[in-house]
């Protein structure tokens, strides 16, 4: 690599929110090629129990955002990719799945949207994560020849979460009455221009993923900020909230090594899919349905105030080492630690008793059943 590559590879992304996250006092970390904000003066704790309680206002605009537009079976071909059942969504629904590489194993999660609008039945929308962007357009433009395929690099993404998400909203727009869980649409929101608006979200509260012009973003993100109960929320107690919902991670639960039915996610895989494939992975997937799979995640719930974190191993009552934690925090309201991570579908039963090595010491946990803290989404 050259000195210029390797200048170019250092140098940092910023959203289009740097500036204002910067004057709310956010502390910026490095996190997939952004500089992003992972708390803010209040702390994590804060932040956090901010957004189970009233609304937290997340800068997400380092996720990629992209328009697939082609002829009338874009859904259809869409599942040629991925195991969604993309072709039963009713305009306006959001889906969340998967593209896999070809043994299964999971290459990014995502969320697919076919457009509520009657003209746009020929579009899908597409969120994926950040530090999969890239990757996700080269794949999509590979696996979807004769479709147009591309990143929106004209809109910035928000994430507003709570109990007092819809109310706040409802100040701008009708999206609050409009739309229920994994539904969306496109809202006028004066001076702000076409906004499009999914009730859905990252923190297993009810709430929106907002995604606005680039042009008005930081004038939408002070607006809401002057709502009574909105709070800016930082990457910190984006995580805590998640892990709490019992929300994988791009990363830690899900990776190119593990396929959904390990990470527990078969319910995102269409019954449909299931039987009959045609998907990229769906050989090993059909596979593991119907043989089992020799790693299962699992929630665990240590005993005492210890935070076993990423890569801590998992041991039986014995001694001897069976998995690994993929995720680990405390969570602030369950008011202690949690964690996810792999063990052998032996071990995974709820109520089953391990230990936890955290920094030498065994640490008695148990297997749990998720979430940790209820979800709470409109569903109706």
């Amino acid at each position: 690599m050259s000195g210029a590559e390797a200048q170019k590879v250092d140098v940092l992304e910023r959203t289009p929110l740097y500036a204002l996250n910067l004057e709310l006092g956010g502390k910026m970390v490095p996190f997939a090629g952004y500089e992003m904000p992972v708390q803010f003066p209040a702390g994590i704790i804060k932040e956090h129990q901010h957004t189970r309680e009233h609304a937290g206002l997340f800068d997400i605009s380092h996720m990629g955002q992209i328009l697939v537009t082609g002829v009338a079976d874009v859904l259809a071909q869409l599942e040629k990719l991925m195991p969604g059942d993309f072709q039963e969504l009713v305009p306006g629904e959001v889906r969340y799945s998967f593209l896999l590489n070809d043994e299964g194993g999971t290459c990014d999660d995502l969320m697919v949207t076919r457009p509520a609008s009657p003209d746009e039945q020929n579009q899908a929308y597409i969120v994926v994560n950040a530090s999969c962007k890239h990757g996700d357009l080269a794949r999509l433009q590979r696996g979807l020849p004769g479709l147009k395929v591309e990143m929106l690099h004209d809109r910035a993404l928000l994430a507003l979460q709570g109990p007092k998400a819809a109310a706040a909203l409802a100040h701008f727009c009708d999206a609050p009455n409009a739309l229920k869980f994994m539904r969306a649409g496109k809202f006028n929101i004066a001076q702000m221009g076409e906004c499009w608006i999914s009730r859905s979200g990252y923190t297993g509260e009810d709430g929106f993923e907002i995604s606005v012009p680039l042009a008005t973003v930081e004038k939408f993100a002070r607006l809401l900020l002057t709502v009574d109960g909105v709070m800016m929320i930082g990457l910190g107690a984006r995580d805590s909230l998640r892990l709490e919902a019992g929300l994988s991670l791009y990363g830690h639960e899900l990776t190119e090594d593990i396929t959904p039915i390990e990470a527990g996610l078969t319910w995102a895989i269409g019954k449909r899919r299931r039987t009959a494939g045609g998907f990229v992975g769906a050989r090993k997937i059909q596979a593991q349905l119907a043989d089992g799979v020799q790693k299962k995640r699992v929630a665990l719930r240590p005993e005492g105030r210890a935070v076993a974190r990423e890569q801590t191993p998992i041991l039986d009552t014995e001694g001897n080492t069976i998995g690994i934690v993929s995720s680990g925090t405390f969570g602030p309201s369950v008011n202690g630690p949690v964690a996810l991570g792999f063990v052998p579908p032996a071990f995974a039963k709820v109520g089953t008793q391990v230990q936890l090595q955290i920094r030498g010491k065994n640490h008695p946990a148990t297997i749990v059943s998720l979430p940790f803290v209820p979800h709470r989404y409109l569903r109706s």
